[in-house]
This record gives structure tokens, sequence and C-alpha cells, in this order.
């Protein structure tokens, strides 16, 4: 029988297993049938059927964007030649009432969705077609090929059909490779079953030695499989670049990419996930490029050390953010280059460290709220980034506003904490003191201290401690006659020659030379006044 005597059906469910079922419920073929599309909503069923034109359409009632009621509407008014076949979950057929309204042919409930039942529910609907006769297949090379082929994908066992297979692919060698096409909205479904149509067209005329079959197609992307001998390979590899780079496929096609060639009709479902998929997720990495050939890839850089979080966090509570920033820097570059690490994971730790970097700022009471508004905004954004480079964007976006709260935070804490400082060396200088003391006292990081004391005094810690000490003592010198080596120890230095040596490095004069000549001038200024009053 012709293609033309089968009977088209379309299903539409937004449930990938739902679908996946009918698939596999009957042999459709066999029993005069034929799936010429799927979707997952009314919208897309529409865009199916403007095309392709079936005769019968299986869709549920509840689905996004539009729902089965409203989808059996538009068919009815648009296209009344086409049967309607129902599945609901409800058990109330009032719900589903509506529907025959409209003259849909039958309803079925998903839990007693079976061959037999299916079925029955479709010759049924095939006999409401005017001037249509529904015959059996008694041709069922094809069909059967198909049918093998979307049960190795299930995941199904099909070492029972292992005749069909050996008629169907009589050479060596398999290898698949998938076309992924920039597609538009309104008629995305379309464009990429024409564009399939045309690579089908070229394969039959360039490589007309290799048996191919279309397997997989999904939103965006085409998924062949090529049965070869193994020494038509690089005729293959030369296909696939002329493919990308023809006029009529370079402005649509975003990335196609060859597997590595295998034995085994079994591996089919193995190789598409483990080597096809990650061969069209190097894109991520490597937007530039179009082309992915499973032994053409650019080297890797070496493998560096895992980013140890943990280090990032204590440098980070450390306040050493410029350290910490550098280091996270530096892995986030390699990551990039990194083009075989899984996707998922890549933007997972881009996530991660954002949402660190904001809960640490909290944490340390940093007025992060615009960072903590943002944070969901960067981890969207991340999520559907189309490559490494818009996911980096976003961290480093984070970054900037993280350095700006930093800055913005210091600032308006400078003047306070700086008096503090200031205030409790004014008070405990005649004691034991040091820099790591005060640090653990106000709960600093000593380097972060020491930093933050010459960033906003305009002097060191020890530059201004012994400033205070030394001005100190010039008071006791003046105001009476305590020994000096006392004075040393009254002002904090255990050290009574130290004391010495930074009095004298620091008011030019040693103290018993200061003094002397302090009392010497008090003697002179009160002999003149005395003269005076004379």
């Amino acid at each position: 029988m012709s293609l033309r005597a089968w009977c088209k059906v379309l299903v539409v469910d937004d449930e990938v297993l739902i679908r996946q079922g009918i698939k596999h419920y009957i042999n459709w073929e066999q029993e005069g049938f034929q799936i010429i599309g799927e979707a997952s909503n009314g919208k897309e069923a529409l865009t199916i059927i403007e095309t392709e034109q079936p005769h019968i359409v299986i869709t549920d009632m509840v689905m996004p964007v539009m729902d089965g009621e409203e989808l059996t509407r538009v068919i009815k008014r648009k296209y009344p030649q086409i049967e309607i076949i129902v599945l609901s979950s409800f058990g109330d057929f009032d719900y589903v009432r509506s529907t025959f309204q409209h003259g849909v042919s039958d309803y079925i409930l998903k839990p007693k969705l079976e061959g037999p039942e299916l079925l029955r529910s479709l010759q049924h609907a095939a006999s409401k077609l005017p001037s249509f006769h529904l015959l059996k297949n008694k041709s069922t090379s094809h069909s059967s090929i198909e049918r093998v082929l979307d049960r190795v994908m299930s995941g199904f066992n099909v070492t029972e059909d292992d005749v069909i297979i050996n008629e169907a692919f009589p050479n060596s060698h398999f290898c698949l490779f998938a076309v992924e096409a920039e597609v538009g909205d309104k008629k995305g479904e379309r464009d990429l079953w024409l564009l399939r149509q045309y690579i089908s067209d070229i394969i039959k005329d360039e490589l007309t030695d290799i048996i191919y079959h279309s397997l997989i197609i999904t939103e965006n992307t085409i998924t062949f499989l090529l049965n070869m001998d193994k020494d038509q390979l690089p005729a293959i590899k030369y296909f696939i670049k002329a493919i990308a780079q023809s006029k009529k496929c370079s402005e649509r096609i975003v990335a196609i990419a060859l597997s590595e060639p295998f034995v085994q009709f079994a591996e089919v479902k193995n190789m598409h996930e483990e080597k096809l998929l990650p061969l069209m997720q190097y894109r991520f990495y490597l937007p530039e490029k179009t082309v992915f050939i499973y032994d053409e890839l650019p080297l890797e850089s070496d493998k560096k050390e895992s980013f140890k979080l943990t280090h990032f966090i204590e440098v980070f509570k450390r306040e050493q953010f410029d350290d910490a920033f550098t280091y996270l820097e530096k892995h986030t570059n390699y990551l990039a280059q990194h083009y075989t690490m899984d996707v998922l994971a890549f933007k997972s730790f881009i996530g991660n460290i954002i949402f660190n970097v904001t809960t640490l700022l909290g944490n340390m009471k940093y007025d992060n709220h615009h960072l903590e508004r943002a944070k969901y905004g960067y981890l969207a954004k991340i999520d559907g980034a189309s490559s490494a480079r818009e996911a980096l964007l976003q961290l480093d976006e984070c970054i900037t506003v993280a350095r700006h709260v930093i800055s913005e935070t210091r600032l308006n804490m400078v003047q306070p904490n700086m008096q503090k400082l200031l205030n409790y060396i004014d008070k405990h200088y005649a004691e034991v003191l040091s820099l790591t003391e005060m640090a653990n006292h106000f709960h600093f990081n000593p380097s972060y201290l020491s930093n933050y004391f010459s960033m906003n005094n305009n002097e060191g810690f020890n530059e201004y401690l012994n400033k205070v000490r030394i001005e100190k003592s010039t008071q006791l010198l003046r105001e009476n006659t305590t020994p000096i080596s006392e004075i040393s120890h009254l002002v904090g230095y255990s050290d009574h020659s130290y004391f010495c040596k930074v009095f004298k490095k620091m008011m030019g004069t040693s103290p018993s030379k200061y003094r002397k000549q302090f009392h010497q001038t008090k003697k002179e200024e009160n002999e003149k006044t005395l003269h005076k009053i004379k």
C-alpha cells in the first residue's frame, strides 16, 4: 500500500512518557496508521496540522499554552474533516462532554489507555473519514525498523528484532550526527521539518551507499543514525562540514556534531546519551565553533587542582576580598576553557559562588540588601545562559556589586570604627599593647586591621602608638621630676633604652635634654616676666 493510504495521526500531550507509551502500544503501520508528529500543546499541534494534514488527532485535555478543549474548537472550525480522539485523566464525563459538542470521535481515560482500546478508537475514527478505506500494511520493513528505533531509544531490549535490524542495516558500523538549528517561535516546528527533509535529500544524493534514519527530533535538534562501512567515515566528515558551510544551512545551523563510530545497534541509546549529547554541549564553552567531530576537537588545558570552597570562604571571612576574588577568577577562567565539564555542573558552581558571597556578606554585617535582591536574577540568567561567557558575565556583575557593597559599607563604618580604635589606644597606651591584642579585642584579623588603620589614619598602628606615648612622656617630663626610667614605664615602654631611642627619633633630642631645655626655657621666660613687672 502506498504512503498516501496510511491514516496519518498526530499525538498531542504535554507528558513525554504518555506520548512514548502511545507510540509503543500498537504496531502502527502494520495496522494502517502512521504517527506523523508529536506536540506538547495545542499551539504546537496547529503548526504541525497546517503542514502535515493528519487524518486523526489524539489530544490530551489539560495542557499549557493551549488546552485540548480549545484545540478541538479550532480544529473543527478550520479543519472539519479531521477526526479527534480525546485523552483525559478525569473520570467525570461531564468535563469531557463539552468537547463532544464540537464533534470529537471518541475519548479514552488515561488509566485505561492500552493497545486494544487505543486501536479500537483509532479504527472507529478512521471509519468516519469520508471516502477513506483503512488498509493493512503488508510491506512492513520500513515501519518495523522505525518501531525498533523507537523501542531501542526508549530503553527496550531489541534482541528479538535482530532479523529486522540486520536486514535494515547491512553495513558494519554506525554513527550518530545531530544538527541544532535556530528556529523561529511561530514556524519553528515547520522549519525544523523542512531542514530535516533538506538534509535527508542531500544524504540520499551525496552518500549513496550509506543507510540513514531520522532518529530524534526535539524543539530545535534533529538526530540521524547512519549505517556505513568504516572506510566511509572520511566522506561523512566532509559531508558534515559541507552542510555546516552551505548557504541554505549556515544561517540556521547553530551546531552540528558527529559521534565516534560503533558496531552494535543496541548501543544506539547509550552512544546518543554518553557521546553525542556531550559533543553538542561543548558549544556552551566554544560558542564560536559550529562543527564538533569526535576526533577533531581542540586540546584542553591541563587539569588543575579543584576549587577549594572552604579556603575561599576562610579568606573571604578574613576580609581579604581581593585575594578571595583573584582565587575565584583564576579558577573560573580555567573552567571556561575546560569544555568537557558538564554544563549543569558549571552553572551550579557559578550559582553556588553567588549564593555564598551574598550569604557571607550578610553574616559579616555588610549592607548587602541590593545584592540579596539581585541574586535571584543572576541565578535565573545563569540557568538560561547558552554559553559559559554568558554565565560568567553574571558572576562578574555579582562580584562588581559585592565590591561596591564592601566599599560603601566600609566607608560608612570608617569614622566611628576608627575613632573607637584611637580612643582605645589613648586609654590603654600605658599597657603592653600590640596590634594582635587590639585586633582580638575588636574581633578583627590582624592583617586586615593593620591595612585598615594605615588607610584611614594616614599612619600605621605602631607609628600612632609611639606618637601617643611620646606625647604623654613629654607631658610628664615637663610637669614633674619623675625619673626618666620610670616615665618610660609609665607610658608603656618596658625597655628604657628603646624609649630613649624612639623619643630622640621623634623629638630630635633625648628625654633628659628635652626636660633640661624645657626648664631652662621656662626659667628664662619667668625672669623676663619678673623684669617687666619691676
